[in-house]
């Protein structure tokens, strides 16, 4: 099983420049390979093979104002290559959008396989042209070395991620129960609401620290583009995200880790996201609850420790359809408690929409039987 571990670097100054002149180069490679494929297949409706792109990277090396390319590492040039070929294929196979440009802002990284040492007693680690490095280690990684990658922050923090293979198999899952699920709804107002009753207050550490933003956004606005002050304004802003970006972090690993450390089943809706985020009035509360990563961190976590990971439907009314199973298609967004006229329960919506993502799930599992009733008749599935 492939993990990987995060280490803050400890570079000096040259090797700072050192990071940020490669990250330039990979970068620039990455866009000069792209705009050549797209150019390509726009007038030869053919494509460029990773072999003759490499090929064509080699023959670029050499020209006269093009040799700042020898400045860093051979490798991390090719492994861009790598990593675009890898997302221009998955687009022709349907799994991924079309690969964009890289700019500055979302560009600083690269990775790294051969010509690697790490010294875990040392807290050092050495790299291609480059040399040693040191980095903060508070835990030992276990396993055989796979790659690393180097990325550096809007902070001007720079961090290494290792990749190893720990010789783990995958565990066995164990089976699916009733009594051994959880449904999880997720919501703005409470971050989360499970089937078993328990409710997850959402911290909201944007909407807590906006003020802040706001005072240090207008300060940047002032400074001339370019000048020191500039630079030394935008930092200041870019501690300030990623405070919150961190104790988001912190907060999303803890529960995750909660939930799947006492449940065998895990059961969430497949939200559409990105559609909910085209709504201006919601999309600064729904970025900020971080829906995304949430499910993200319970899927891999559920592999780590052999749990069971569902998903439903994202057109299952699991928040409109009652126990009795009628189905409220009149209720609005702001129905928070809403009266079911069939059987008379008061039910309130994200407690309901949990027990009904559980049920939803376990169905489709032919775990439960479900025969739902609309407006007193009974449907039969």
């Amino acid at each position: 099983m492939i993990r990987s571990y995060r280490y803050r670097l400890k570079p000096n100054v040259a090797q700072k420049m050192f990071f940020i002149k490669t990250f330039g180069c990979v970068r620039y490679i990455y866009n000069w390979a792209l705009s050549k494929r797209i150019e390509s297949f726009q007038n030869n409706n053919d494509d460029i093979s990773w072999k003759d792109m490499s090929s064509m990277l080699t023959s670029l090396k050499k020209e006269s104002d093009k040799l700042w390319l020898n400045d860093v590492s051979a490798e991390c040039l090719q492994q861009s290559l790598i990593d675009l070929n890898s997302a221009y294929t998955n687009f022709f196979r349907r799994k991924k959008g079309f690969p964009n440009f890289k700019s500055k802002r979302n560009c600083n990284h690269y990775r790294a396989i051969n010509s690697v040492v790490v010294d875990q007693d040392k807290c050092k680690i050495r790299l291609p042209k480059i040399g040693w490095v040191n980095f903060f280690s508070n835990r030992k990684y276990v396993g055989k070395f796979k790659s690393v990658t180097i990325s550096m922050t809007p902070t001007m923090k720079f961090f290494i991620s290792i990749n190893v293979d720990d010789g783990k198999d995958v565990i066995d899952k164990p089976e699916i129960s009733y009594d051994t699920s959880v449904g999880i709804d997720v919501g703005i107002k409470n971050f989360a609401v499970t089937s078993n009753g328990d409710v997850i207050n959402n911290p909201k550490f944007l909407e807590k620290s906006i003020g802040r933003i706001k005072v240090l956004q207008k300060r940047l606005n002032r400074k001339t583009k370019g000048s020191n002050n500039y630079v030394k304004s935008r930092i200041k802003l870019a501690k300030e995200y990623e405070k919150i970006t961190n104790r988001r972090n912190d907060f999303l690993h803890k529960i995750s880790t909660n939930i799947v450390r006492e449940n065998q089943t895990i059961i969430v809706e497949d939200l559409n996201i990105s559609g909910l985020m085209k709504n201006h009035n919601m999309a600064k509360s729904i970025l900020s609850a971080s829906w995304y990563s949430f499910f993200k961190m319970l899927e891999y976590k559920c592999g780590w420790y052999g749990k069971n990971f569902i998903t439903i439907g994202r057109f299952d009314p699991s928040s409109k359809m009652c126990e009795c199973g009628y189905i409220n298609d009149e209720l609005k967004l702001s129905d928070r408690l809403w009266s079911c006229p069939n059987c008379g329960i008061v039910n309130d919506r994200d407690f309901l929409a949990a027990k009904n993502i559980k049920k939803f799930g376990l169905q489709r599992r032919n775990l439960i039987g479900y025969s739902p009733r609309v407006a007193g008749v009974e449907l039969v599935e």
